[in-house]
């Protein structure tokens, strides 16, 4: 195993608990405790808060382009994730600082805006890093370096899932977890009353910066373990013009455009999905260990639940789904994303039984949610794992990150499409012309024309590998 990989793996465990960990809370914050300094409550629409935060994913994921060219082409992968990651940890300083001083939104636009520019410039860098710690005679073992990179990734959304909407929105209440928790903090938060928050947005903006902050030492700390691949200079804007090149990345935009749609429809696991949940009774089964008999946080179930379900099903898909599906067809990446944008379909559809019963003034458990997002999550192992190692094979040697880069702007794409979606249907009070089930029968209906047409689509793609030799 090449050593410069648990380094890798370890900054982007924390990197992901700090994008994650912030993205958790965006929402609730904006719709429910964004006050100015002065005490006044200046909160967002729903449906306007929904808008602004996709747009603010979409943008995360657009900056990906820029730091695909400034490592493969200027300052290689190394100094422009390090650079990048000192940008993304001033952002979450500027929202750790919210409520203190300025205009509450100002900090927010400028705390996300480089946070975007930030965790947007890294991530083809990081992936792409990964890739270039391999050659061709330790190739075989890239699939399961991938996948505990996107271990790494989904643990730390879990852990700060689990920890962020709780500093936002712990109370002390009686009989919740805020109140079993509050006496081992009263030293940090000081004495708090009855409903009252115990933590509230400074914890929880600021945790995430610190674990950003980490992150960036232990990249740092790793630099002498890497292989580095140097950037092409003026060579690989020749080389971008290449006509193989070119066909190349032409090929793989044909299989990333349905890509696009897929998470169009996930990423509102954080929006819509989180304003259905908290609809539903939210309190866990008295069986479950250590949660059980507490009510969930609605901005906990997306956030909790996908990344939990991310650990169980990558090495369940690995080691026994995938071998299954082997013996009755050749199970080739094409094949997988296919059967993951169809199992998007399905989770959509469950969704929006789940708001028309909620429509006509029916009470349903979370658990129903909760089913989903496992086969949300199982769409996700099949389309987004899957394209990650698809796509750093099928990109020329000499981009690498910009592929990645271009992976990554399917995340942008679909959550600018969402956010544009949002907008457009909005009236002039923020609120969604689709009421209800409706807005979800939408995204289910789109889905699957898209998931029709990719049938016909990937069987005319043809593969080709571009891999380095191994020194």
């Amino acid at each position: 195993m090449p050593p410069g990989i648990p380094y890798i793996v370890g900054n982007e465990l924390a990197e992901r608990f700090s994008f994650y960990g912030m993205r958790a809370i965006l929402l609730a914050y904006m719709t429910l405790y964004l006050h100015q300094p002065a005490g006044g409550l200046n909160v967002f629409s729903s449906k306007e808060a929904e808008a602004w935060v996709h747009l603010f994913v979409g943008s995360a994921y657009l900056f990906p382009v820029v730091g695909g060219f400034l490592s493969d082409a200027f300052w290689g992968k190394y100094k422009t994730i390090l650079i990048l990651s000192l940008i993304y940890c001033i952002g979450h300083g500027f929202l750790a600082c919210m409520e203190w001083v300025g205009d509450t939104r100002i900090m927010l636009l400028i705390g996300l805006g480089l946070i975007a520019v930030g965790s947007g410039g890294i991530k083809p860098c990081v992936s792409a890093h990964v890739g270039d710690q391999f050659g061709r005679s330790n190739r075989y073992l890239l699939s399961k370096v991938f996948g505990w990179f996107y271990l790494s990734i989904n643990l730390g959304a879990f852990i700060s899932g689990l920890l962020t909407p709780f500093l936002l929105e712990a109370k002390r209440e009686s009989e919740s977890m805020g109140e079993a928790i509050y006496p081992y903090f009263i030293w940090l938060v000081g004495e708090k009353g009855q409903g009252e928050l115990i933590f509230g947005h400074h914890y929880a903006f600021g945790l995430p910066g610190i674990l950003m902050a980490i992150a960036t030492l232990l990249f740092w700390l790793g630099r002498n373990q890497f292989a580095h691949i140097p950037p092409q200079g003026r060579a690989y804007f020749s080389q971008l013009r290449e006509k193989k090149n070119l066909r190349a990345l032409g090929k793989l935009w044909i299989i990333f455009s349905f890509v696009v749609l897929f998470w169009a429809l996930f990423d509102q696991i954080g929006t819509l999905w989180q304003v259905q949940a908290r609809e539903l009774e939210r309190v866990l089964p008295e069986w479950l260990p250590i949660w059980g008999g507490y009510e969930l946080l609605p901005a906990q179930v997306s956030a909790v639940f996908n990344p939990l379900f991310i650990l169980i099903l990558v090495p369940v898909f690995s080691k026994f789904i995938y071998p299954i599906l082997g013996h009755v067809t050749r199970l080739t990446d094409l094949k997988k994303m296919g059967l993951g944008l169809w199992l998007m379909v399905l989770a959509f559809v469950i969704a929006s039984i789940i708001q028309e019963f909620l429509d006509i003034g029916r009470n349903l458990h979370i658990g129903w949610q909760i089913l989903a997002c496992l086969i949300l999550t199982a769409s996700e192992v099949l389309v987004s794992i899957t394209c990650l190692e698809f796509a750093y094979t099928q990109a020329p040697r000499t981009m690498k990150s910009l592929v990645m880069a271009l992976f990554l702007l399917t995340v942008s794409l679909g959550n600018y499409l969402t956010s544009g979606v949002k907008f457009l249907l909005s009236d002039e009070t923020g609120n969604s012309l689709l009421k209800g089930a409706s807005e979800f029968w939408f995204w289910t209906i789109l889905m699957a024309a898209g998931a029709t047409v990719y049938l016909f689509v990937s069987k005319l793609y043809k593969v080709d590998e571009y891999l380095h030799d191994a020194s």
